[in-house]
């Protein structure tokens, strides 16, 4: 089964120092019929104005995955992390029995784009941690580059740790180029369409995705990715229980 979100079924939040599309109920945007596709609780396509930011606010018990799209996000928290990440950077935040972080951009005239992701964590009351990296050009590319992992094994080597059976995959995929993703029978697949345009080919049939489109999918056959369109189409693959 698959469930295409078009961009526009999102929630629009719009509070001027930050724009934000959210994909599943969050802040002000409470539906409890879209509150989560499994372990995945929130998944928010943010813009920050600059010199604007969350200021330092407490967390416990989720695991938060941030890549940063466009533009230089500055990250803080209490195990006295500070860090400036800029655009294909990705980072991971295990909250477990309490953290403190804020995000701010740091630009004077620049926004900064960024994808968060909210995982419920495999277990409770975990000891906070803190990682990130940038993922180069070359590493996702017409290819699935596992990004965060906590499977493990074959495949999902170069990951961030995360403490959920989660892997996430990023990729840029160019008009014509195919990609194939096994679809398996007990998980679920979060796709996400950051720019560009594809085209998803499965059991349930064809389903062309424009930016700011998801595609969310259950029990169904192998996936085939096509990017259409003129411009490299930038995506996040999410395999969750």
């Amino acid at each position: 089964m698959i469930k295409v979100v078009t961009s526009e079924e999102r929630h629009t939040s719009d509070r001027g120092w930050i724009h934000s599309e959210f994909s599943f109920s969050f802040a002000d945007y409470d539906d409890p019929s879209n509150a989560h596709f499994g372990c995945l609780l929130a998944h928010n396509d943010n813009t920050l104005m600059p010199q604007e930011g969350f200021k330092r606010h407490p967390h416990h018990d989720l695991e938060i995955v941030s890549y940063v799209i466009s533009g230089t996000l500055k990250h803080t928290d209490s195990m006295g992390t500070e860090q400036l990440l800029e655009a294909g950077t990705v980072q991971v935040m295990s909250a477990g029995t309490g953290v403190e972080h804020s995000e701010t951009n740091p630009s004077e005239d620049e926004p900064v784009r960024f994808l968060q992701m909210w995982f419920l964590p495999s277990q409770r009351m975990l000891k906070p941690s803190y990682t990130n990296r940038r993922v180069e050009a070359q590493e996702h590319l017409n290819r699935l580059c596992p990004i965060v992992s906590g499977q493990g094994g074959e495949g999902t080597e170069g990951a961030l740790p995360i403490s959920q059976d989660v892997t996430c995959y990023l990729s840029h995929l160019e008009s014509g180029e195919k990609l194939m993703y096994p679809q398996h029978e007990d998980r679920r697949t979060h796709l996400f369409l950051i720019s560009g345009h594809i085209e998803i080919v499965c059991s349930d049939g064809n389903f062309n995705l424009k930016p700011g489109d998801a595609a969310r999918i259950r029990k169904s056959c192998d996936l085939q990715i096509t990017g259409t369109g003129s411009e490299t189409a930038e995506f996040v693959l999410v395999d969750l229980p």
